[in-house]
């Protein structure tokens, strides 16, 4: 009996002391990890998904074209149309295919908007970018395959693993020399830093520069078709309307070739999938590059953001038939709120 209660109390020691490690490690992960609330918000903007209702008809991947350009607040109040943008910093199309992937895991919308401009880029720029994508998501099949794929195509010789992704203090492990008042402020919590995904960019900047008109576009990679490939099939198979929509930009300084766009309006055409060139669009939607941009062409202010909105908007609404859900009381308040509280930011930047 002694020795039965011996071998009791020495396993309960080691479960503990697994316990307290476990714990002490979670609260450092927690507070070393960047928390990005005053800089580079677009890091905090992926995780801000699972704190919402999973309950949009539309939802949008891609990167700064569409998070600064797509303001679900502004559809909602003029079409009573719930979406989210799940965008994030140079996503690349095998992240948005596992990020689409991982989202119909949450809810199953009636439309799913692609970022065009996704098929330019088939390999990694930098590891940061792909922290800001992926460390956002919880642990998951979806952001293991990413990681993974992520690594294999990283050209930039930046070492990185994939035990890194799973463990995030394996990769910011030495961070204490960083650490800032915000670090502390934020260690358990964070604070919304967009409006369902948007991210509001304020301020005008007209065209200020040209690109140069002799540029050779480059062929669109393999592996852009592929996944592209992969997201037509996944939302075909769950009964999803698939739109790849090119946002605005003005072409003298952000080019979209006449190459690219033929190539991505065969291939939706061959596939009955609606393609969307916002460029050939500006008329209709009001794009003016002398009031519609914060950078100079490159992005889309708040002002440019609702102009498009409002295009798309209206598509949704009269050409796919999604319902105007004002009238729903369950949506209302919290949709109504929203719209309140971007509202107020906007005003508040303008002043």
């Amino acid at each position: 009996m002694i020795k039965k209660n011996k071998r009791i109390r020495a396993v309960l020691s080691v479960a503990s002391f697994l316990l307290i490690s476990l714990i002490l490690l979670y609260l450092l992960q927690a507070l070393l990890v960047p928390k990005y609330m005053s800089e580079i918000k677009e890091g905090a903007m992926i995780a801000e998904y699972y704190d919402s209702e999973p309950r949009h008809s539309v939802l949008f991947f891609g990167d700064c074209e569409f998070y600064n350009a797509i303001n679900p607040a502004v559809i909602w109040n003029g079409y009573g149309i719930t979406s989210y943008v799940r965008g994030s910093a140079q996503q690349l199309i095998f992240h948005s295919y596992y990020l689409i992937s991982e989202s119909f895991e949450y809810e199953t919308p009636d439309v799913v908007v692609f970022n065009a401009v996704e098929m330019k880029i088939g390999e990694v720029q930098k590891e940061t970018y792909t922290r800001m994508t992926l460390d956002g998501m919880p642990l998951s099949k979806y952001k293991l395959e990413a990681a993974k794929l992520s690594i294999s195509l990283n050209r930039s010789g930046e070492d990185e693993s994939l035990a890194s992704y799973m463990f995030p203090i394996l990769r910011y492990h030495s961070r204490w020399s960083e650490l800032s008042e915000e670090d502390f402020v934020y260690w358990f919590r964070r604070d919304r830093v967009t409006y369902n995904g948007y991210l509001m960019m304020n301020g005008v900047q007209a065209k200020n520069k040209f690109r140069d008109e002799a540029a050779i576009p480059s062929e669109i990679p393999d592996i852009c078709w592929e996944y592209l490939d992969k997201i037509r099939t996944l939302c075909k198979e769950k009964g999803v309307a698939l739109i790849v929509l090119k946002s605005p930009t003005d072409t003298a300084v952000y080019p979209w070739y006449d190459e690219w766009d033929d190539k991505l309006s065969a291939y939706c055409d061959s596939y009955n999938i609606r393609y969307i060139n916002a460029i050939k669009e500006a008329a209709a939607i009001g794009t003016d590059w002398s009031t519609d941009s914060c950078d100079g062409g490159d992005h889309l202010n708040d002002t440019g953001a609702t102009k498009l909105s409002l295009y798309l908007g209206r598509i949704f609404s009269e050409e796919y038939g999604l319902p105007d859900r004002r009238g729903d009381s369950g949506l209302c308040t919290e949709w109504n709120e929203l719209y309140v509280q971007y509202k107020a930011a906007a005003e508040s930047a303008e002043n």
